[in-house]
């Protein structure tokens, strides 16, 4: 108590930041940077290479609603659940072969005015849906977007074998139970 009489809590206030740092402060972490912490506004041209991983905010529908399952009264005052609608045949951003393969994907996904319906209530944070929701998209863009593997011979050849082997079986099991079923009725005198 008698120490707190003589310090003047203006210049204790100035000095107390200057005092202690952590190893894992954003001072240490990070030298000779800024550490101002905002989002830049980001102008990101159409690019040839493609997907860059922007999506315009303004092309996509987004609505909260209140979300379901556990969680208290906290469930019954927030709109946490996020939904997404993106339609996908105006997204001129995106060029046609992705947006063609985005249809054949995700058909079950997509609505019949032609909208790409996702949703996400995975935390009971709005902000941590919508991030949610958008990392979603972004992957479901990418996999579109991405030019599938080509098959080696050997795994058409083992591909090839599993589906005889299968075939075989199929027969097999089939020939054992009509053998069961005869076996079973009565036998037929003339």
């Amino acid at each position: 108590m008698a120490l707190r009489k003589f310090i003047n809590f203006n210049t204790f206030n100035i000095i107390r930041p200057f005092c202690f740092k952590s190893a894992i402060s954003l001072e240490n972490l990070y030298p000779n940077k800024s550490l101002k912490i905002f989002t830049p506004q980001q102008t990101v041209e159409q690019s040839t290479g493609g997907f860059t991983g922007h999506i315009p905010i303004e092309k996509l529908q987004i609505t909260y609603s209140r979300s379901s399952g556990p969680g208290g009264q906290n469930v019954n005052t927030l709109n946490s659940k996020v939904d997404l609608r993106f339609h996908v045949e105006s997204a001129d951003w995106l060029s046609s072969e992705v947006r063609a393969k985005l249809m054949e994907m995700n058909k079950t996904k997509i609505s019949k005015e032609g909208f790409l319906i996702l949703r996400s209530e995975k935390t009971r944070s709005q902000q941590l849906n919508v991030a949610d929701i958008m990392q979603k998209l972004r992957a479901i863009i990418r996999a579109a977007e991405a030019e599938p593997e080509p098959i080696s011979e050997e795994s058409e050849e083992r591909a090839r074998k599993r589906k005889l082997k299968a075939a075989r079986l199929r027969l097999q099991e089939k020939r054992n139970r009509s053998f069961t079923k005869s076996q079973r009725q009565a036998p037929v005198d003339f």
